[in-house]
């Protein structure tokens, strides 16, 4: 099914591939980081594969490995009607090229990874938080972030509450 996609990625990178596997009827392969631009700029422009839609990006936190978390992202071509999934693995501290260059999309994408697992994004053109607020400590998706951590009290409007509360 993805025999098209898997052969000229095998063509063109070769040994620069780590892994390449079918999992869920998607092709996955996990690339170092410094080559993820590369590979997703040749997925993206290649005239037989035109992997143009950036799905997703997102992570996976294992805080027991060197090499801590995994960066994913989703492809998909509507020329091949194919998701393609890449995969990256990076330590803690080490920073994944942004794909922001590539699609405007990755913006708020790398964003959430940022906000969420901790992950870093050279040349990212505005790394901050995006669904918590800037004083939050922590990154909630991580695997060793507590779980009874208690929500903050908000109290900016204590002394003035919404008209609906009261």
């Amino acid at each position: 099914m993805h025999a098209a996609t898997r052969d000229k990625l095998v063509a063109r990178f070769g040994d620069r591939l780590t892994e390449v596997t079918d999992a869920y009827n998607e092709l996955a392969v996990k690339v170092a980081s410094n080559d993820i631009v590369e590979i997703v700029r040749f997925l993206r422009d290649e005239p037989e594969l035109r992997y143009i839609h950036l799905s997703d990006i997102t992570a996976t936190d294992w805080p027991d490995d060197d090499q801590r978390h995994e960066v994913i992202y989703h492809l998909y071509s509507y020329e091949l009607c194919e998701y393609i999934r890449l995969k990256v693995r990076v330590a803690e501290g080490e920073a994944v090229p942004s794909l922001t260059e590539l699609w405007d999309a990755a913006n708020w994408l790398e964003r959430e990874v940022y906000d969420m697992f901790g992950v870093q994004f050279s040349g990212h053109p505005d790394l901050r938080r995006i669904l918590m607020w800037e004083d939050f400590e922590g990154h909630p998706l991580r695997k060793d972030y507590p779980l009874t951590y208690e929500r903050p009290q908000f109290s900016f409007n204590k002394d003035n509450p919404p008209e609906i509360i009261k």
